[in-house]
């Protein structure tokens, strides 16, 4: 693999079986309702026409749109082959052994399939081309460049996610927030959980009732000339979904560019945009962990991108005791 080639395909993917098994809460719904209900890119003429066609099919028997549903059946469905958008298909490898792979996965591509867009053009398909084995042991937004450690086998897999669980690995991301951050260190501790959003139903936010999530941000620079930004790093203790983006955003320093977050670490009044959308500039800079083999220290850097560097320019105030 490698960052000198950039792939941007537009030929159809395959096509995926979906397969859903009906939660109690969906119990007693239609086919037809649930289907159009929670899969809207679809309309509901073109589910029902979908379902008469044989293409749905509930504990593999062939479905009718007005079939009640029951808790716990698997509900199943063949979604045609579709053109992803353009991404860039690509990553460098960062370390490699046995037992793990570490890529930098670029600016733009997801990590794993998901979102009702994406199958084939993911970090996943790229690394299994090299690695059919390999297994991502956390993920990173689509926006977010920088380090993604993969496991190759089983017992690699089992320690790294024990890793994670205890909050044994170390990771050290660096973003570009706005405003101009008071103090040159701080921690971030807003509790972070689901709120209503317009398109999806719900996005991960900051919330009083969502789980403990714990960030530490250090101002490396406070830039100035094209309105007031920082560079900083931020370790996160925690793993929460868009945890820094939210957590930035909470304390008045939301990214740069982010579409979705804004004050309060809450969705933006009457916005649109969705979690995956690009826009704000977030690196995963450091990976650190005791190599689940070896039980010797590793430590997986990735360089960040232009604007995430320290500048030389003087037209930035540079926090002398980080640097």
């Amino acid at each position: 693999m490698s960052t000198s080639v950039l792939i941007r395909a537009t030929m159809e993917n395959q096509g995926h079986l979906h397969r859903e098994q009906i939660e109690r809460r969906d119990a007693g719904r239609s086919v037809l309702s649930h289907l159009a209900g929670q899969r809207g890119r679809a309309s509901e003429a073109e589910w029902r026409a979908r379902i008469e066609r044989g293409e749905v099919r509930l504990d593999g028997e062939r479905a009718a749109p007005e079939q009640r549903l029951g808790a716990g059946q698997e509900l199943t469905w063949q979604r045609p082959p579709w053109i992803e958008p353009e991404v860039p298909l690509c990553a460098a490898v960062l370390y490699e052994d046995d037992a793990l792979l570490a890529v930098a996965k670029p600016r733009g591509l997801p990590t794993v399939p998901g979102g009702g867009q994406f199958l084939e053009h993911t970090l996943l398909a790229v690394v299994r081309r090299r690695a059919p084995e390999a297994s991502p042991m956390h993920r990173l937004g689509r926006g977010t460049s920088g380090v993604v450690l993969f496991a190759r086998t089983a017992a690699a897999s089992r320690a790294v996610q024990e890793a994670f669980r205890t909050r044994a690995v170390r990771k050290t991301y660096r973003a570009l927030c706005g405003g101009r951050p008071a103090r040159d260190a701080f921690a971030i501790d807003a509790p972070i959980g689901e709120v209503p959003h317009p398109l999806l139903g719900s996005v991960h936010a900051a919330t009083p009732e969502g789980r403990p999530s714990r960030s530490l941000v250090r101002v490396l620079e406070r830039r100035v000339g094209h309105g007031e930004c920082a560079l900083v790093e931020v370790e996160i203790e925690t793993g929460r979904p868009h945890q820094i983006r939210i957590h930035l955003a909470h304390a008045g320093y939301p990214l740069c560019g982010d579409p979705l977050y804004g004050p309060g670490g809450l969705p933006l009044s009457g916005t649109r945009a969705l979690p995956g959308d690009p826009g704000y500039l977030l690196h995963a800079l450091r990976l650190e962990i005791v190599h689940p083999m070896t039980r010797q220290p590793l430590s997986i850097d990735c360089a960040p991108p232009k604007a995430l560097r320290l500048q030389a320019s003087a037209e930035r105030e540079q926090v002398a005791s980080s640097v």
